[in-house]
């Protein structure tokens, strides 16, 4: 009976699930994958691909193995904060994978292309390829097959944080987030198959505690981040795209590697630039068409008149095609209705919201084998073009009624500057990086990044020639360099040399980010947001059309039934306007003028910047601390009131304050003040003057003579100091201020002990000069703050620099110096910061 019992328990479990199973292979895969996938949704196409609805997950089939193809993923639908970085089209690192398999299992494999031995001697590259790690994706269990095809199960590989961004989150101290599988799905409407590319796209949730501001302010439940984040697997190119060497000279990004099979004698290190795959119909012509063009496709959902200004400024690209031997090479159009913008065949530029200005970004998928741009995509942020409005708002805004601001000069210059704006990120996207030096060489190139000239007219000012207009002379040698076409039997090395020289005999050169975004950086032709072939002269003409600015100022620089405290927003960037050639003529103290010169290019090679020259700078600078430059007019002083209801200012749009919600008369000039301070002080610059006279050249300025010159125009006489400490008029309060920030700036490079001693020795002679000649003790008589008599005032200027120079010299860890207000975001009002930013690095 027992027995009996047994066999039909056996019997009720095993039939069942002989109904129901199926058939397997040898591997223990399905016997077919049609089998597998009956009542499924077939998607053919580069990688076709089986929808399953009832179980909501997504069937890979894989036709073929060992053959490479491009990976990476892309942040389809963003957050919506430039802080965080996570907008929408970021594009994600570029990976060269293959699936392999083993048995019943399939790998996707990421060879290691940093290290390669370019040889037809096939053990040579199996041992490089032997020394070091490749990069395994996912692993895979076969399902089913058929003819030498496999299905895989994708879902678990789509369904991850593809993009980092919990990571993005964490880095900019926004909360611990982690990927939740329960609020996360694909998203079909966005996941298809193309020819050349297979896409799909997935709802990811980030679950997390104690979200940051910027979260707060853009997600409806911040503690549940939602996006869209989308992998692209994509047909890599053939063979026929000819690599093209780097030259230091000019620039271009692209690849770079080590080859082992290189001749002892020569440089291991590979460098070749990316480009777009460009050739001729007709090679021997000078001038011919292309084979197939590249075109640039505008995302539609960009509004008039912003969208012809973008298609305008991307279409000036032509002319450098054109430089280069090509006819219509290089074109723009419309995203047609029926193209989907995910298709790997088109180049794409996009409008991206955000809730705050933010940077703009051109970035290329490349092959990482050969550094062909295989796709190029632009992000423009649409509330960029809002801030430049209202820059030209401020200089030349007249709202003189309700019914007809005079509003045409603003949108002028703002669309002016997005042409230039759309004409700087396209060229990312061919290859180009910045060429910050360009700006000092008759605005010669779109990659740098240029200010609104404003030009003075009389009492008032011109923005007709704000931004150049059409694509720069170094860009139409840059493109020449990347795509110019030579004739048959032409040493291209030699040609390139040609090109690269005759740029430098039309007197045209490359700098970038490294030799201009560092504050301590030493070029003075380098810069961002400068203007001018000399920094000195245009920090001087930048500060007379501030001066304009702020006396022509008033309340018609914003529409009538405007709250009058969003004057403010107006204000700032006039008040602050010159505050990028402030940066740019700091570079000429200690400077050095230098090219990337190669050895016999007769380029020069470094030199410091003359005495005179330094000279004049520091005088310049000095000027931007007098308190008669740093005091804000009594008219706008009178003209901020506190905010209204629902009127909150964005806190970096406006100038911190410590009085609470009354504008802080002083927070600008502390703001500026501290700016300059902070340029001319910088640890790195102090190094340079502290020994370019002993070194370099006995007439050039040391950094005792800077420090003794900015402390006799802070300070004066000591009569005048005496004067100061009875002066409580406005300017008074802020060359009190500025005493203070000076020795405050002092005691801080004096206690770091990171810097240079010869920096540190001479900020505390500085102090010592200070306390000697001005630091009085308490029995200075110094009238009353609230009477006219002798009596000591406690709190006194001479009292306080007394008291904080002996924490100073009893207790230099710890002195007791408050941070000074950083002046309002002025960046970005230009080109953004494609190439260095850390979320979504320039390719």
């Amino acid at each position: 009976m027992y027995k009996k019992v047994l066999s039909f328990l056996y019997l009720f479990l095993i039939i069942p699930f002989l109904l129901t199973a199926q058939p397997t292979s040898p591997t223990g895969a399905s016997a077919s994958i049609a089998t597998f996938t009956n009542g499924m949704e077939r998607n053919p196409g580069f990688m076709t691909y089986y929808w399953d609805a009832k179980k909501g997950k997504v069937w890979l089939e894989i036709a073929s193995f060992d053959t490479e193809f491009l990976y990476y993923p892309t942040l389809a639908q963003g957050v919506g904060s430039n802080d965080i970085g996570l907008d929408r089209g970021r594009l994600g690192q570029e990976h060269v994978v293959k699936f392999q398999r083993t048995g019943p299992k399939v790998l996707l494999i990421e060879p290691n292309y940093a290290y390669r031995a370019i040889t037809n001697d096939q053990l040579e590259r199996r041992a490089v390829e032997e020394s070091f790690a490749k990069s395994v994706h996912a692993g895979f269990d076969i399902v089913a097959e058929e003819n030498g095809k496999v299905l895989v199960d994708l879902t678990p590989f789509l369904m991850q944080d593809a993009v980092g961004a919990v990571q993005a989150i964490a880095r900019t101290k926004q909360g611990t987030f982690r990927f939740d599988p329960a609020r996360s799905s694909m998203y079909l409407p966005r996941t298809k198959a193309f020819p050349q590319n297979t896409e799909f796209e997935t709802i990811i949730t980030l679950t997390g505690d104690n979200p940051g501001a910027y979260l707060r302010e853009v997600v409806p439940t911040p503690s549940a981040v939602t996006m869209h984040q989308h992998h692209s697997f994509v047909q890599l190119p053939d063979a026929n795209y000819k690599p093209r060497l780097f030259d230091p000279r000019i620039g271009y990004g692209g690849i770079e590697y080590f080859d082992y099979a290189t001749p002892v004698s020569q440089p291991i290190m590979k460098r070749y630039i990316s480009r777009h795959r460009l050739e001729k119909k007709d090679p021997s012509a000078a001038v011919s068409e292309a084979v197939k063009p590249i075109v640039y496709y505008l995302d539609p959902g960009t509004p008039e008149p912003i969208r012809s200004a973008l298609m305008e400024g991307t279409a000036w690209w032509n002319q450098a095609f054109e430089a280069a031997g090509y006819k219509d090479a290089f074109q723009v159009k419309l995203l047609p209705a029926d193209a989907d913008p995910m298709d790997v065949r088109y180049n794409l530029v996009q409008w991206v919201h955000r809730s705050t200005r933010g940077w703009s970004y051109g970035g290329s998928i490349i092959d990482p084998r050969t550094g062909e741009i295989i796709k190029g995509k632009v992000t423009l942020g649409s509330l960029r073009v809002r801030q430049d409005y209202l820059i030209a708002q401020g200089l030349v805004g007249d709202f003189a009624s309700a019914a007809s601001p005079d509003s045409d000069p603003m949108l002028q210059m703002s669309l002016d500057r997005l042409r230039q704006l759309a004409a700087h990120e396209v060229g990312h996207t061919l290859g180009l990086p910045h060429n910050y030096i360009a700006s000092t060489q008759n605005r010669a190139s779109v990659m740098d990044y240029p200010t609104m000239v404003a030009k003075i007219k009389g009492a008032s000012i011109d923005l007709s020639d704000a931004y150049a207009k059409g694509i720069g002379d170094y860009d139409k040698w840059s493109i020449r360099y990347g795509y110019e076409q030579f004739p048959a039997g032409t040493d291209e090395k030699q040609a390139l040399q040609k090109v690269v020289t005759d740029m430098h005999k039309a007197g045209l050169t490359f700098l970038t980010d490294q030799d201009a975004r560092p504050e301590g950086s030493s070029h003075p032709g380098t810069h961002l947001w400068d203007n001018g072939a000399n920094a000195v002269d245009e920090l001087k003409r930048v500060s007379d059309v501030r001066r304009i600015a702020l006396a022509n100022f008033s309340e018609k620089k914003i529409p009538v039934n405007a709250p009058m405290a969003t004057l403010e927003e107006v204000f700032v960037p006039m008040y602050m306007f010159h505050r990028y050639q402030v940066e740019s003529a700091a570079k000429v103290v200690g400077g050095q003028t230098y090219t990337n010169a190669l050895r016999g290019d007769g380029q020069p090679v470094l030199s410091a910047v003359p005495a005179a020259e330094q000279k004049r700078a520091i005088d310049a600078l000095m000027a931007t601390i007098d308190p008669a430059f740093l005091a804000v007019p009594a008219s706008v002083l009178a003209m901020i009131p506190p905010r209204p209801f629902r009127y909150d200012p964005n806190p970096r749009e406006v100038f911190k304050r410590r009085t609470g919600i009354t504008f802080d008369p002083m927070g600008p000039p502390e703001a500026a003040a501290g700016m300059t301070l902070r340029m001319l002080l910088n640890p790195e610059r102090c190094a340079r003057l502290a020994s370019q006279q002993s070194i370099v050249n006995g007439t050039l300025p040391s950094l005792d003579q800077v420090i003794d010159q900015l402390i006799t125009t802070t300070y004066r006489s000591s009569a005048s100091y005496r004067q100061t400490l009875k002066d409580f008029t406005y300017t008074g309060a802020i060359r009190r201020m500025l005493q203070r920030k000076v020795l405050e700036s002092l005691m801080q490079l004096a206690v770091d002990k990171d810097l240079d001693g010869a920096v540190r020795a001479s900020a505390h002679e500085g102090i010592m000069r200070i306390k000697s000649q001005y630091a009085g003790k308490p029995s200075i008589n110094l009238p009353a703050r609230n009477s006219v008599s002798t009596e000591v005032s406690p709190g006194a200027t001479s009292d306080y620099l007394y008291w904080l120079i002996a924490q100073y010299e009893t207790n230099p860890s710890s002195i007791p110096v408050a941070a000074t207000p950083a002046p309002p975001d002025g960046a970005p009002i230009d080109p953004g910061q494609e190439w260095l930013s850390p979320d979504c690095d320039w390719k």
